[in-house]
């Protein structure tokens, strides 16, 4: 194993030390129990909301807190969900009397402790709600969901109803606008590699030279099937076939596309996938209006991509474009 790493058991801590001294001017870290907030936090009047989850994804979730996106975020172990406490803290250091919303993929472990500390926030007084993010079309369950997994449609969800929390809207039409998000949009992925979690030291799965794996979630577990390694060309094609089909994005839909790559696949090879989508989603009358390419929800550095599409109206664009501050995504500003 060849890491840029002191110790595996210190690795989430000194990631978020490292995001401490780089941006002081976007947010706060905490230690024991690991959280990190917008720097202005808690803001009056503002919608609070809180993501979290294994860490291993970034920039996912930490690098989404600031102006325009969540104000909390609470990194758990390496591919391990963060705890209840992680979770109560930060919904209590973001809570300005507005409300919180906790936006949960759909992972077992994530689920159940954002549950629990729901709970406890509400518990001690604090207005709390949930949106489960459960986009991934590859399987209809898995090694670590009852339902589909949360994956690509999470950042735009960040996105799009951390503007809606911006504009001090309420609790109730914050989570309407992030549950149009998670309704509206589709996600499906591949990986060309398996990636290697410091503390076990060893790739989490094999694939062969000539194989690569459809249908993965951000952990690599697995996906629908392995196939022969194919061109970019057909390749995206097994990916956005199912995507375009489940929702179903029909002829004259106006789409955000969303190409992510899962940590080590270059900027070069995500633009041939968007040039391959957008060629696909041509040919079906679908027209993209938005897109957004780049390593945003990854897999440490697993070698492969994920693909996203959101059905796009005018009140979900104006909110995307929507001044945006954060360590990972920023316009408007």
């Amino acid at each position: 194993m060849k890491k840029l790493i002191n110790k595996p058991e210190s690795v989430v801590v000194e990631a978020m030390r490292g995001i401490e001294a780089a941006h002081r001017d976007l947010v706060r870290v905490h230690y024991d129990p690991n959280y990190i907030v917008r720097a202005d936090a808690p803001i009056p009047g503002k919608v609070g909301l809180v993501s979290g989850g294994g860490s291993g994804h970034e920039p996912m979730h930490v690098g989404f807190v600031g102006l325009g996106m969540l104000d909390a975020a609470c990194p758990g172990p390496v591919f391990t969900s963060p705890t209840p406490d992680q979770m109560l803290e930060a919904s209590k250091a973001v809570n300005a009397g507005a409300g919180v919303l906790h936006i949960v993929k759909n992972y077992t472990g994530d689920t159940m402790n954002f549950e629990m500390a729901a709970e406890l926030a509400r518990m001690e007084g604090l207005e709390v709600a949930q949106v489960i993010t459960a986009d991934d079309v590859a399987v209809q369950d898995s090694l670590y969901t009852v339902g589909r997994r949360g994956v690509g449609v999470t950042v735009l969800v960040e996105k799009i109803a951390g503007a809606a929390a911006e504009q001090k809207r309420s609790l109730s039409e914050v989570v309407a606008i992030a549950r149009k998000v998670t309704a509206q949009g589709r996600s499906m992925g591949m990986a060309l590699t398996s990636c290697t979690v410091p503390h076990r030291g060893e790739p989490t799965f094999s694939l062969g030279e000539d194989e690569i794996e459809i249908g993965i979630g951000i952990h690599g577990e697995p996906g629908r099937r392995r196939v022969p390694m194919a061109s970019a060309r057909d390749i995206v094609g097994m990916l956005a076939e199912p995507v375009i089909k489940d929702l179903p994005f029909k002829s004259g839909d106006e789409v955000l596309a969303f190409v992510n790559g899962m940590g080590g696949t270059p900027q070069i090879e995500l633009y041939i996938v968007y040039n391959e989508l957008a060629r696909i989603l041509d040919g079906c009358g679908v027209k993209i209006t938005r897109n957004l390419i780049g390593n945003y929800i990854t897999s440490l550095e697993m070698q492969g991509c994920s693909i996203t599409l959101l059905k796009l109206d005018d009140e979900l664009t104006r909110l995307w474009d929507a001044p945006v501050k954060t360590a990972a995504l920023r316009w408007g500003i």
